[in-house]
């Protein structure tokens, strides 16, 4: 897959089949789409692109604004990349580009620069300055223009539209499941496992204190079932998410136990992939109590069956 971040850099033989959108989370909704890509690009001889920003558009609005997104830049690129896409644009949304109206986008961007013959839009799609960008205008202007025009249809989960809202909202009330089904894969963060208080190897649970990229949205505060990839391999893991109230932390820290693991892995780069929420953070009364909790949360991991390992 190739990377572009200026529309400039581009060139090429083919003409495109294209999708514009945050693509944020890149959830079954959005495989859909680029699905549709791939059958239009191939049916046509085109080649396929995803026409993405970054930052988010929403860091320009709204600079003050604490946006946690579901994919660092680095995954969404993996992801796009894993589902087949030739090409990826990663466009940052500027003072000039967001003054484009949604007819100027179309004329000076995906038809004079970047020659899109096939253009898929989501089902509540919008772009261009004061959202005047919509599928009825590409409907007028593709009969002009010489492009064709197709929107999907939202896919549906238990009756629900899938969404990277419904995503976030799922990870951010500890629905581990419904999230994994949204996205088609096991919600996860990366980061360098860094040093600790080190408490954990006082009580015979050491853990790996992972740093997280600012911008990754982080589930709920509490305990999780996770499968860790570290050095190659693959782990069961207890994952905590919190401020270790027992032993009065303040910061939030995200911490995970390695299960059948000692290996010193500090400054390595490790991914934690969700698997199952155990329980909220709990504040315990001793020490005691707190290795009891943590005996049975290691009994229900050791218990659980990883299904579907995708990513």
């Amino acid at each position: 897959m190739k990377v572009f971040k200026n529309f400039t850099d581009y060139s090429s033989q083919k003409p495109l089949a294209l999708s514009l959108g945050m693509f944020d989370g890149v959830h079954l909704g959005h495989k859909s789409i680029i699905d549709e890509l791939i059958n239009v690009g191939t049916a046509n001889n085109l080649e396929t692109a995803i026409l993405t920003f970054w930052p988010h558009p929403r860091f320009v609005f709204n600079p003050n604004e604490d946006l946690k997104l579901l994919n660092t830049l680095e995954e969404k690129k993996q992801l796009v990349e894993k589902y087949g896409i030739d090409n990826l644009f990663l466009k940052e949304f500027d003072e000039e580009f967001r003054n484009l109206t949604g007819e100027e986008f179309v004329r000076q961007i995906l038809v004079d620069k970047l020659n899109v013959k096939y253009l898929i839009i989501g089902y509540d799609h919008s772009f261009g300055k004061n959202k005047s960008g919509n599928f009825e205008l590409l409907q007028k202007l593709s009969k002009e223009l010489d492009f064709e025009v197709e929107q999907m249809e939202a896919i549906n989960i238990h009756e629900n539209n899938i969404s990277s809202t419904k995503v976030r909202n799922a990870l951010l009330t500890g629905n581990i499941t419904e999230a994994n089904e949204m996205l088609g894969y096991p919600y996860s963060v990366s980061g360098t496992v860094v040093h600790g208080k080190k408490i954990g190897r006082t009580i015979g649970y050491p853990t790996a204190n992972i740093d997280t990229e600012s911008i990754k949205l982080l589930p709920k505060k509490g305990a999780y079932i996770v499968e860790v990839a570290v050095k190659g391999k693959q782990y069961k893991g207890m994952l905590s998410i919190g401020t270790n109230p027992t032993v009065n932390g303040e910061k939030l820290t995200v911490e995970v136990y390695i299960l059948d693991f000692d290996d010193d892995i500090y400054d390595e780069k490790i991914t934690v992939r969700f698997r199952d929420f155990l329980h909220d953070e709990i504040k315990f009364e001793s020490l005691e109590k707190l290795i009891e909790k943590l005996d049975l949360d290691k009994k229900h991991t050791q218990e659980y069956e990883f299904k579907n390992q995708q990513l």
